[in-house]
């Protein structure tokens, strides 16, 4: 099932792209993997999944093991990020959605040079004002300006390389509630372009199972979908406290 159910997301996503006049190559595919068994991933990987989404760098580990033999494949990090964690993140991830913090990037910073690479990063925006999301406050967009000296310090860190913007819309059953938050995602992004004209904003992560229609229409780059191509988790593993 989780074969067809990647087909047919991995279709929509060509036919919503075409209908928005956008060109499908410039929508990239996260499949959310998260609580979930080696077994299902690799199922999903031999149907041609090759960008993989975790939230707990405990968790994706096993994971990573488990699938070692399969070339190509990215694993991208897409849950928050204790500061503390910014080790494990640089040594197993290929891109980080959610960084949203100074600290945390300071951290990545450090870890990053030890390590000789560059990490991909894409800031996390809280564009609706729920005190549950986590992500730099965007709700305000008279506040924007605010935020631009921690962001440009971000930018001036050799070792990490920013290349957009993530947010979660608040979660709905009507995919027209998210719009106005990739709305507010993708104004963001402009007004960022803008105003720190050296740092790269072309990527939008933005859109997820229920929601990742209006998210193709809104501009959306980079989709996260988990449940709609794996089904219902099979299990979810809580961070461990020991990792550092």
């Amino acid at each position: 099932m989780i074969t067809e159910n990647y087909q047919q997301v991995v279709d929509e996503i060509q036919q919503a792209a075409r209908a928005a006049g956008r060109d499908p190559a410039s929508i990239r595919l996260v499949t959310v993997t998260k609580g979930h068994p080696v077994e299902a991933i690799r199922e999903v990987v031999q149907a041609g999944a090759r960008w993989l989404g975790e939230n707990y760098v405990e968790e994706a580990l096993p994971k990573q093991a488990g699938l070692a033999g399969f070339a190509g494949l990215e694993w991208h990090m897409i849950g928050h990020v204790q500061s503390r964690k910014a080790g494990p993140v640089i040594q197993s991830f290929s891109m980080l959605h959610s960084l949203d913090s100074l600290k945390l990037a300071q951290r990545l910073e450090r870890f990053s040079a030890q390590a000789g690479r560059v990490l991909p990063v894409l800031l996390e925006f809280n564009v609706s004002g729920e005190a549950s999301k986590h992500g730099w406050p965007g709700w305000d967009e008279a506040a924007w300006e605010a935020l631009l000296p921690a962001l440009r310090q971000i930018g001036g860190l050799p070792h990490l390389q920013v290349r957009g913007l993530m947010t979660m819309a608040p979660y709905s059953e009507d995919p027209e509630q998210s719009r106005p938050y990739f709305q507010r995602l993708r104004r963001l992004a402009g007004y960022l372009r803008d105003a720190l004209p050296g740092l790269d904003f072309a990527e939008l992560s933005m859109g997820m199972s229920g929601d990742y229609h209006v998210a193709i229409q809104e501009g959306a780059t980079i989709l996260r979908i988990g449940t709609a191509i794996m089904g219902v988790r099979a299990c979810t593993i809580a961070p461990a406290p020991s990792v550092n």
